[in-house]
């Protein structure tokens, strides 16, 4: 099935991002054209294993993605009496996801595990009524898992592609999620500063899930956050490594020291690492260098 994001007309609907000027960019395998740097069917889990590979089989079924049965005192413990809104959403990942390809096909039986566990566990770090945005959400991980398991929480699923924000849209219509979760269409860097009439948009939660390196994912994540709030960025082993090499990058956009936690200790296995870090500081954004002048006072050419 092939896709061309950069024809799809903007997104609208509950939740969608007002009509203009489309900000989708096509992106191009191994460059950063998406600022997420995330194709879910693609990208190596958070957990560290490899990548499932494509399948030649046919479309999962409903029954692919059936709760096994010794996950479900997690699954209790993390979603509550919203546990068969979670199947719902593992059911249409299973079937619609993998037709559109936002997850890979041999995912459907480690949907469970691999992918909302792994993300339910990170809402001990969210505290009550936060405002969360979910940036390079893709198929809504783990932003709408985050909705899903925390009523009290307001979440923007930040995603530049086309056919993944209409995956969003509808996704969020069919789990009656409309008045908690919105959908905004352009990069990280645009919901933080505004672009196509829209108002810049913060939140007190930042979270992100195998998008990129720590450097880049501060870059684009810790300007969307307000002053004391924070970024969590789900990690595998490489977090402790990755805080040690872009401190340096952390500390210039104004994060305070990051943190590695381990959520649902005693509840799922493995826990899920979690690297946190709160803004400390407002940095501005760069500007740029003065182009040098002539005596004239016109700017000397190179």
């Amino acid at each position: 099935m092939t896709h061309d994001d950069t024809t799809a007309d903007t997104v609208t609907g509950p939740g969608g991002t007002p009509s203009g000027p489309s900000a989708v960019r096509r992106a191009t395998p191994g460059t950063d054209t998406d600022p997420t740097g995330y194709d879910p069917s693609s990208a190596v889990p958070v957990d560290g294993s490899p990548p499932a590979a494509a399948s030649t089989e046919g479309t999962p079924s409903p029954s692919d993605v059936a709760l096994p049965p010794e996950l479900a005192p997690a699954a209790l413990t993390l979603f509550g009496d919203r546990l068969d809104l979670a199947a719902a959403y593992a059911e249409i990942l299973a079937t619609d996801g993998v037709v559109r390809g936002l997850i890979g096909p041999r995912e459907a039986p480690r949907i469970w595990d691999r992918h909302l566990l792994n993300c339910a566990a990170v809402v001990e770090r969210i505290p009550t009524g936060a405002s969360v945005l979910d940036v390079g959400s893709g198929a809504g991980l783990p932003g709408l898992v985050l909705a899903i398991a925390r009523p009290d929480l307001t979440v923007t699923l930040i995603e530049p592609l086309a056919r993944r924000t209409s995956f969003l849209i509808e996704v969020v219509e069919r789990l009656g999620l409309t008045r908690s979760v919105r959908v905004f269409r352009g990069r990280a860097d645009e919901a933080a500063s505004g672009s196509s009439g829209r108002e810049p948009i913060s939140g007190d939660v930042v979270t992100a899930r195998a998008v990129a390196p720590l450097d880049r994912l501060a870059t684009w994540c810790l300007p969307l956050a307000v002053r004391g709030g924070r970024l969590l960025a789900l990690k595998g082993s490489s977090a402790a490594a990755e805080i040690e090499e872009h401190a340096d990058v952390v500390a210039r956009l104004g994060g305070g020291e990051a943190a590695v936690h381990l959520c649902g200790v005693g509840v799922i296995d493995p826990p899920t690492t979690v690297v946190e870090i709160v803004r400390e500081r407002m940095v501005g954004p760069a500007r740029p260098a003065a182009s040098k002048r002539s005596r004239g006072g016109r700017a000397r050419r190179r």
